[in-house]
């Protein structure tokens, strides 16, 4: 595979930083005096703000009336514009898919808060049902459709299923990026295999009136890396600690605040959970292998 270099992971970032302090609430547990005025809050895969009151007006005001403290929305105009704004404290809390994560972590510092865990998100590599291809080995050589650089369940993850079963991701393999058009190249005979994730196959067949009895899943991956809420690492850590602990103790409203978009129906059935940053050293591995390991 041609190594690709991730244009939409350089960063600009601003320096300087501004604090929030003694901020008082009508909440009947107020926050700490550490707790700012008001929280900027951004989502790194919905660009502009009509996106985000659609999807995120709910849980926005679930989550300000949890914390007791006035959260605006930041719209981003692209999954990477959230790491300099965090930097510049233009925003406070952002949430992020776990490849954007990392560079939030890694570029910004961000503080992880909590993670959201989707109860089917795995990685499958999907052929033709009469392909002779059984094993994920029989792909050397072969061409594999992928959602777009740097989706964790249609890039890095099946990038890493293919590199544990033997395979070199920069010689063994070709690699097409088709977003959700994969499963049309597949049907085609165009590529010899499509990576999605679990959640979607049945939903991207459905709107293409394709049969599940014409293809077959030959590899299903781990539950995958969570979705996480992180935070600028300039608020005060008491703060974190008391937004962690509030956002477990109203898990089931905040989710169910965001599942009323139908963007968010993928989260259905989801738990917040404690997020942990070496949950996402698959991710890591990945862009080491694939030589962009600079990126992080």
């Amino acid at each position: 595979m041609k190594r690709r270099n991730l244009l939409w992971y350089s960063l600009v970032f601003a320096a300087g930083c501004t604090t929030g302090v003694n901020s008082t609430t009508n909440n009947s547990e107020p926050m700490t005096i550490t707790a700012p005025k008001i929280l900027k809050f951004a989502v790194t895969d919905v660009i502009g703000i009509k996106g985000l009151q659609q999807d995120y007006g709910l849980f926005r005001a679930t989550l300000e009336e949890i914390l007791g403290i006035k959260i605006e929305f930041f719209p981003v105009e692209n999954t990477t514009a959230a790491a300099p704004a965090l930097l510049s404290r233009e925003v406070d809390i952002v949430f992020a898919g776990p490849s954007e994560y990392l560079i939030l972590n890694s570029r910004a510092k961000a503080i992880p808060i909590i993670a959201i865990e989707r109860t089917n998100y795995h990685s499958i590599i999907v052929v033709r049902a009469d392909s002779p291809i059984k094993l994920l080995a029989q792909l050397k050589g072969k061409t594999i459709a992928m959602r777009k650089i740097g989706s964790t369940s249609g890039h890095l993850a099946p990038t890493k299923l293919l590199i544990d079963a033997g395979l070199d991701p920069t010689t063994d393999f070709k690699t097409v990026m088709l977003d959700d058009k994969g499963i049309q190249a597949l049907e085609k005979g165009e590529v010899d295999a499509w990576a999605t994730a679990s959640d979607r196959y049945k939903n991207i067949l459905e709107s293409e009136g394709l049969s599940e009895e014409d293809f077959s899943v030959i590899f299903k991956g781990p539950l995958l890396p969570h979705d996480v809420f992180v935070a600028s690492n300039q608020l005060a850590s008491s703060f974190i600690v008391d937004m962690r602990s509030r956002m477990m103790n109203h898990q089931d409203k905040l989710i169910q605040s965001l599942v009323t978009a139908k963007a968010n129906q993928k989260y259905k059935g989801s738990k917040l959970v404690l997020a942990n940053d070496a949950d996402y050293n698959m991710i890591r591995e990945v862009y080491q292998k694939i030589g962009q390991g600079s990126f992080l």
